[in-house]
């Protein structure tokens, strides 16, 4: 995982363990609308993202926002 803008004092095999909470999805680095970075969820049908603060990922459901499909 050469990209670690989102997350940088996290290990490398812990970073691939994270998984969305609501729907178990494998979560990718992103980055927001407003250009803060951010994980979002690989779920076809209910995407969603979630903030990283600081370098930590939020991974609350009531922090995520919906992603647009398509």
């Amino acid at each position: 995982m050469g990209d670690t803008a989102t997350a940088p004092g996290l290990e490398p095999w812990a970073r691939d363990l994270l998984r969305c909470p609501v729907t178990g999805a494998t979560l990718v680095d992103a980055t927001g609308p407003d250009g803060t970075p951010e994980l979002v969820s690989t779920d076809p049908e209910n995407p969603l993202a979630y903030p990283v603060r600081d370098g930590v990922p939020v991974l609350l459901a009531d922090e995520a926002r919906p992603v647009k499909v398509g």
